[in-house]
């Protein structure tokens, strides 16, 4: 269990495992992607991520209990920068630390691959997921006019310097589950 779950008295997913997403793990996701959005991707969206994946342009995740996938996660590369794509985890498992551990898993391999910083843009109504980015460093860079479904706002978030030895240690607390 990470510390910010301990801290939130969170009882954490038990035997979460976090994995590359498959082919084989997209009958999962489906239903957390149309539950989480109101444009969700669709099955060929995600079949072209996981092809920009295999040439090292993205990264996807999924978390699973079991054979059960409860959430996933994915990261585009665009020069130095790293661009997080979506973050969903399934409704009976929120605020489990699911989506602290996908992030986490994001960063560390953005920082693999190089990138110096991350970037987001995040529902303007979605605090808890501004609260979660803050954790993990980020901060309002910009809003973008109806963004979503063109009605609501999105808040452009950034975290810089993601490669300093501080943002490391910064991974380490929020999440020592994840894979350096």
């Amino acid at each position: 269990m990470s510390v910010l779950s301990r801290l939130l008295g969170k009882a954490g997913e038990p035997d979460l495992m976090v994995e590359p997403l498959r082919r084989r793990h997209l009958a999962g996701i489906m239903p957390i992607e149309q539950a989480s959005y109101p444009k969700p991707w669709s099955l060929n969206v995600f079949q072209s991520e996981i092809e920009m994946m295999r040439r090292g342009d993205r990264t996807y995740l999924v978390a699973r209990v079991g054979t059960q996938v409860i959430g996933y996660a994915g990261v585009m590369y665009a020069g130095d920068d790293a661009h997080v794509t979506n973050i969903a985890v399934a409704s009976g498992h929120q605020r489990r630390g699911v989506a602290t551990r996908l992030l986490a898993e994001l960063a560390w391999s953005a920082i693999r691959h190089g990138s110096t910083g991350l970037t987001l843009e995040v529902r303007v109504s979605n605090a808890g997921a501004q609260a979660l980015y803050r954790d993990f460093g980020f901060t309002e860079a910009g809003r973008r006019k109806n963004y979503y479904e063109n009605v609501e706002d999105a808040i452009v978030m950034w975290c810089r310097d993601i490669l300093e030895p501080t943002y490391k240690a910064r991974l380490r607390e929020l999440c020592p589950e994840a894979a350096e």
